[in-house]
């Protein structure tokens, strides 16, 4: 969720279920289409000659867990998940570049619907499934627990005030669900926004879930700041061996993973 040259409103929760605010609009502009809950807030884009390109700077800093953990591997247990659907860019992605399986939580069918007419999401197929579900509950049920390897949570509603899943209790069934146990590596990737009263609450959320082990990539132009938390056994790795990995995420992935791995290098002791 992204918009330039504006911030979110108040923090509210999210209703019970799925509101009339919440359909799915569109727009288009210079070759892209957007995605929008009634509002010109931007929930997803998607550059039509390009579909499996990451438009949003943001989505591709979502994919930051790269520089820490491979993708797992095809026809094994684990995923790529992503808490929230938006226009799907992340999961093109994931199904274009890797081999892995895939798995979307999305609560509004009406959003899996449009992704599927307008942003060429595939239908449910072996290597990939849209569970429609509450993020807070799925991430509580105890068959999802070590399900994913990584894990992007990008929770935002019409209002687009804040994430609407933030809790500690949460973000604690996050990680579960990246590391099942002590010995399971797992990276969590958040979607928020630097000015804005949800920011610190998130923050401390995360850094209890996780206990402490959680850094920021600096904001970008349109307010978004992406936090990486990171579950399982302690982080071996230099700033040095950090760039070196940096640099074949970029040669493979087309990311620019060497810029965040300059600006997580300070905050490897922490991770």
């Amino acid at each position: 969720m992204s918009r330039k040259a504006q911030r979110p409103g108040p923090d509210r929760r999210r209703a019970a279920g799925p509101s009339e605010l919440d359909e799915p609009t569109f727009s288009e502009e210079q070759g892209v289409r957007y995605l929008h809950f009634g509002s010109p807030w931007i929930q997803g884009a998607m550059r039509i000659r390009s579909p499996f390109s990451l438009e949003l700077e943001y989505t591709r800093q979502m994919m930051a867990w790269l520089l820490f953990l491979d993708p797992p591997q095809a026809g094994g247990e684990q995923a790529i998940g992503t808490l929230g659907l938006g226009a799907g860019s992340l999961t093109r992605f994931c199904l274009k570049h890797t081999d892995s399986l895939v798995r979307v939580v999305e609560w509004n069918p009406s959003v899996t619907a449009a992704c599927r007419a307008y942003f060429r999401l595939p239908a449910d197929n072996e290597r990939f499934m849209v569970t429609h579900d509450d993020a807070g509950a799925w991430v509580e049920d105890i068959a999802n627990r070590g399900s994913c390897r990584a894990l992007m949570v990008d929770l935002y509603d019409h209002a687009a005030r804040g994430p609407v899943r933030d809790s500690v209790e949460f973000y604690r069934g996050c990680r579960r669900v990246v590391s099942a146990n002590a010995s399971q590596a797992g990276v969590v990737t958040v979607n928020l926004f630097g000015a804005h009263d949800s920011y610190e609450h998130n923050r401390r959320n995360l850094d209890e879930a996780f206990e402490g082990r959680v850094a920021v990539l600096p904001e970008i132009e349109e307010g978004n700041r992406v936090a990486i938390a990171l579950a399982g056994p302690a982080l071996r790795i230099d700033a040095q061996a950090l760039l070196a990995r940096a640099e074949e995420v970029e040669n493979r992935y087309g990311l620019p993973a060497r810029k965040w791995a300059r600006s997580l290098a300070p905050e490897l002791g922490r991770l």
